[in-house]
């Protein structure tokens, strides 16, 4: 189900009734400038983690849709990795190059302990350790800590592998082997995930084209890896590769880039990656495009904090990740066996693990 224009119409409440939250925190504070959203989607597998990201959303009803459609996401990515966690996420509307302050995140910290562990924040889009830090001085639920503080630093380069990893799954599908060498992979967004995942990329031998709304974090990656090809924003979707991987914003396969893309295969970090999921999940099945979920293949960053509840063990996190590529595998063989778009696939498969513990009355 979608947000269509009608949706984005409805009152709050009813907004969450379209995707069954439990739960939507708005949170103002004057001195610091703090304009924030915590959405709580659903904790009956545990409490709801999930990162915080800072934009510059045009208005309200903008990032109430982001915060939305991102907790949902969050619900379903914990369910597809066997973790003991529900789907949370925050949104703080403003410019994270320049509106950040520590009185800012101290205060954002109070309104997360406010939700008494029903939501646990970390780093998203915007967002940095720094900025966990600080939140943490007002409360203990915060994920993405440094390692000096008993956390596991910065999650984008378990992102970055887990993404990796179901990209190769989905080689395997497409192409019959998972080796990307000499594969075309364009990637869309030059930021932590991005360049990590750029790194896997060029180590297998893969010939990379990338993009960025910011050309100095394009210029960064190509003095470490010089046969990168840089593209302007627009001509990415014009590039012709084996695999299209957005690792930037949402809703980048919609009705004005689908008939450009030029791919076998949509693999990326970014979340919610189909403007709405029943029309172009199906529409990237009809053009014969595999998409590996991204909810299914970015979940590596909340593993990574999820080892931080049980005593951090990067071996151990690293290991879950890799399993990533099994689970896309079962994913997309669900997919190709129900003649179903492998969103649907995936989503049915978290909406099913959430659904047993339910009925079983062991929730959170």
């Amino acid at each position: 189900m979608e947000l269509t224009d009608t949706m984005q119409e409805t009152g709050v409440i009813g907004r969450m009734g379209i995707f069954d939250h439990e739960e939507v925190l708005f949170c103002f504070d004057r001195p610091t400038g703090l304009k924030a959203i915590i959405a709580v989607h659903d904790t009956t597998l545990g409490p709801a983690l999930g990162g915080t990201r800072m934009w510059p959303y045009t208005n309200e009803q903008e990032a109430l849709s982001d915060v939305l459609r991102l907790s949902r996401g969050m619900t379903y990515k914990s369910a597809l990795a066997g973790l003991d966690l529900g789907g949370g996420k925050a949104v703080i509307i403003g410019d994270a190059r320049q509106g950040k302050s520590e009185a800012m995140f101290r205060r954002f910290g109070r309104f997360v302990h406010r939700l008494n562990g029903r939501y646990i924040t970390a780093e998203d889009v915007g967002m940095s350790v720094h900025e966990m830090v600080n939140v943490r001085k007002e409360t203990p639920y915060v994920a993405g800590l440094p390692l000096n503080m008993g956390g596991s630093g910065d999650p984008s380069p378990v992102t970055a592998y887990g993404v990796f990893m179901g990209m190769k799954a989905a080689a395997k599908v497409a192409f019959g082997t998972d080796d990307l060498s000499g594969r075309k992979v364009s990637v869309q967004g030059a930021g932590n995930v991005g360049a990590h995942l750029v790194d896997h990329l060029i180590d297998e031998g893969a010939e990379v084209i990338l993009t960025d709304i910011h050309e100095e974090k394009m210029e960064a990656i190509r003095v470490k890896h010089p046969k990168v090809s840089l593209v302007a924003p627009e001509a990415i979707y014009d590039a012709d590769v084996d695999i299209y991987s957005p690792c930037a914003l949402g809703a980048t396969v919609n009705d004005a880039t689908l008939g450009r893309l030029k791919c076998a295969v949509i693999a990326g970090g970014a979340n919610n990656q189909l403007a709405n999921e029943a029309q172009h999940g199906k529409a990237v099945m009809d053009k014969g495009i595999l998409y590996a979920p991204d909810f299914l293949i970015n979940a590596g960053g909340i593993i990574n904090c999820a080892w931080e509840r049980k005593g951090y063990d990067r071996d151990a996190a690293l290991g879950q990740t890799a399993a990533i590529y099994d689970t896309a595998l079962r994913i997309f063989d669900r997919s190709r066996s129900a003649g179903i778009p492998t969103f649907q696939a995936a989503n049915e498969a978290a909406e099913e693990r959430v659904q047993s513990i339910r009925r079983a009355g062991l929730n959170f």
